[in-house]
Order: C-alpha cells, then structure tokens, then sequence
C-alpha cells in the first residue's frame, strides 16, 4: 500500500475562483507555460491568435479559453480540468468561471478540491462574488485557501494595498471558519510570484503561488476514515471459466477494506464478509480510497447500484428524511412539495421537498430562519422527504459521501447541490419508523 499511497500524496486538487476580468484564466496559462506543461503546437496556436487580436504579447489565456464562446466574449463558462506536474508534486486544477450565473460550475469544481486559490483584483478588492466563492469554499470543507491578490502591477506594486486587501479577506474568512489561508501578491500577465519570485515587491517574503503549491500538506490516510464502498454496478461475466461469478464494482471512497472484513450492505442492513478483491491487474488482499476495485461476498445476498457497504461493527444512520445545506441552482425557487429526484452516492432517489428552511446572507453570514424559498445561487437548508431510505453520511465527516444533487425529474437539469447536515440524526429521530441507526 505504500507506493499507491505515496503516489496519491504526491496529487493535489486544486481550484480557482473568482470575478470576471480578475486574470484567472491568464494566472492558470502562466502555471502552464512556467512549469512548461503546455505542448509546442498549442502554444504555436496561442502565439497565432494572440497576433491576430492585435496582441503585442502572447495572450496565455487563450490556453485556457478553450471554447470558442469563450474565446469570443473573453470570459470563462464551463468547468476545465488541467494536468501539470513538477519534479515534486502532480497537480489537477479544475477551472471554474467567475460570472455569477455559473456559480454551480464554481461548487463542481471545489466539490474535490484539497485546495481553492480564490483571485482578487488589486484594483477592486473584495467583492460580492469573492466572498461568494469564499463562503462555498468554506461550506465544501476545503482545506486550504490561497488568496491571489492579482494585477499589482497595475498598482504600482505597492504593499499597503495588498495588505489592506488580504485583511479584508482574512476577516471574512475567520467568520466562515477557514484556518488557512496564504494571501500572495502577484502579477499573472508579467510573472510575478507565480512561479519565480519578484523583484518588484521585496516588501513581501512569502512563498510564490507555485512553491506554495508544492508544499502544502495534503492530509489523506485512509486507515483513519471510515470504510464506505458505493456499489456501481453489479458483475455477472456468466463465462465457462467462472460461472458462478458475482463481484461488486465500485470506488472506494472511504478508508480501507480488507479481505476478511465484516461489512454490513445499506440500507437493507444484510451482513456478510468480503472474500476477494478484484482489479484489472489481478487480486488484493486490501484496497483504500480512492481504488476502483471489484469485491466477492462470502453471502448471496441482494446487493444492486446504489448500495454501499461499510463496516459491520460501526453505527451508520439510513433514512428517508434528507436535511442539507444547499447551492440552489435554478432559476425555479424550491417549493414545499415540489418533486426532486435525490442523487446520492450511486444512489438515485425520489423525493419531495417539504420546506426552506433557512437562508445564508453572503455579506453578513446570518442567517435568515424565516425564510421560505431560495433564488438562483443562493445558499440554505432544505429539507427533503424520500421515497426510500439511502445512507445519510453527515458531509462534515464524511466528505465523499455527505454530498447530493437534487434534479428536476422533468428535464434532468440540476436544482441544487448540497451536504447531508450534522443535524441529519435529529431528523432520523423525527421519523423513527424510516430512519435508523446500524
């Protein structure tokens, strides 16, 4: 286990955020093409298009901007994932747009992320949308923050307003319960402090956003998370060679199982023991998050997509009352009674929502107990009535697992993407006949 771990160490998922025009998309080709991630074709193509806007220096955005509709309006609208590597870590950077409507694109991105670099423009400061992107950051539970204080040149590169603005920021992200966050001033167009060190601020002695990268801890030891195992899909080869074949295929997305391991099937509650671990490359006799592995059961029982397997000998609460906090993503406001499918693990659910209740003010981080709806991009608590039990994993301890969509059954387009709150065993208590502990 110890080189797949050390290799998973070594990856850190990141993602960005921020306004319209804060220079994210020319920050992430900067990483590219400093690290030199970026193939001597595409950067031809970049050089080409940079000239035939009237450009007078290469445009790194444009290896970022890749949809054409981008390109045209000059701005990010969908959800990239870029690869780059140096000699000390592997990175995957999810790329998400900065325009309010696209905030959803913004809480996919982070939903992985170990790390988020938020970017604010020197000359604007703190905006609605940076502490939106903040208070998201913070509601996903990732870990560190990088506060990407861009365009100092335009500035003049001075100090008091970059610590005036990464005050402002610190405050704000105190409030939401954010324990690290590294605020570095650079320049994304000319190169400052994102991969070399600048000269033109050596009032600041601290790391540049790369080296930044590569150094902080990325905490991920399976053997001290709980085992969760969602069933995919179920494997009947039905071959002369194995007749009698039945494995479970899936991910693991919590800690670690082991052959001979007790497991216990949710929501059913059918107890039996793992007898082999299947991959492509042949058996383990172990497997830990995030493996994609096959497990054989000792018992034939009835196990389908969207089941999970844990442990036998740990308590884990299933139900049919669904409380979470929620992005709300639609323009149509949630309304008691309204039906939702409930997507969760592997797990799709129907449901009704019985009530709002409550809603997040952005600017003051109260919150509104009396409200009743949610607009587009919005955050609150909603409470979700389903038509079967599922596996409620609180997401402030279980991050893989603690996390759903609700869609609209009509069209498939999504409606909000939530955590499974802490107050989900309150709510089991509140219907007993549905919901249990096991």
């Amino acid at each position: 286990m110890g080189t797949t771990q050390h290799h998973e160490r070594d990856l850190l998922r990141l993602a960005t955020a921020g306004s319209v025009d804060d220079g994210k998309s020319t920050l992430i080709g900067r990483l590219l093409y400093d690290t030199k991630s970026v193939l001597a074709d595409q950067l031809a193509a970049v050089k080409r298009a940079s000239v035939a806007r009237g450009g007078a220096v290469v445009d790194l955005a444009l290896l970022t901007d890749g949809l054409r509709a981008e390109r045209e309006q000059g701005i990010t609208i969908d959800v990239a994932y870029r690869y780059f590597s140096t000699a000390n870590r592997a990175f995957v950077l999810a790329d998400t747009p900065g325009h309010v409507q696209y905030t959803r694109n913004m809480v996919t991105g982070a939903s992985t992320a170990e790390l988020a670099i938020v970017l604010v423009d020197a000359r604007k400061g703190v905006l609605e949308q940076t502490r939106r992107h903040a208070a998201i950051t913070a509601l996903l539970r990732v870990p560190h923050i990088v506060l990407a204080v861009n365009k100092m040149d335009l500035v003049g590169f001075d100090e008091a307003t970059f610590r005036a603005i990464a005050a402002d920021f610190a405050r704000y992200a105190a409030d939401l319960g954010v324990r690290d966050v590294q605020a570095i001033p650079l320049s994304a167009l000319e190169g400052d402090n994102v991969v070399d060190a600048s000269t033109r601020m050596p009032w600041y002695d601290g790391p540049t956003l790369l080296s930044h990268l590569e150094d902080v801890p990325v905490d991920r030891d399976p053997t001290t998370e709980v085992f969760r195992f969602p069933v995919q899909v179920v494997i009947r080869p039905r071959t002369a060679q194995h007749p009698d074949y039945r494995g479970y295929a899936g991910r693991v997305a919590s800690g670690v199982v082991r052959v001979g391991d007790e497991v216990v099937v949710l929501p059913a509650g059918g107890r039996t023991r793992v007898v082999g671990i299947d991959t492509a490359d042949g058996e383990l006799t172990q497997a830990f998050a995030p493996q994609s592995v096959t497990l054989r059961l000792a018992d034939d029982l009835d196990v389908s997509r969207g089941d999970v397997l844990a442990p036998a000998d740990t308590p884990t609460v299933t139900g049919a009352g669904l409380v979470g906090t929620v992005c709300w993503l639609s323009e149509r406001a949630p309304a008691p009674g309204a039906r939702v499918l409930v997507r969760i693990g592997t797990r799709t659910v129907r449901g009704l929502v019985r009530s709002v209740g409550s809603r997040l003010d952005i600017d003051t981080l109260t919150t509104d107990e009396r409200a009743t709806s949610l607009a587009l991009n919005e955050i609150g608590t909603v409470h979700v009535r389903l038509a079967e039990p599922v596996v409620l994993d609180a997401y402030a301890e279980h991050r893989r697992t603690g996390v759903f969509l609700l869609v609209d059954p009509a069209d498939g387009s999504t409606l909000a993407a939530g955590m499974v709150g802490p107050s989900v065993l309150l709510a089991a208590s509140n219907e007993p006949e549905q919901c249990r502990a096991r």
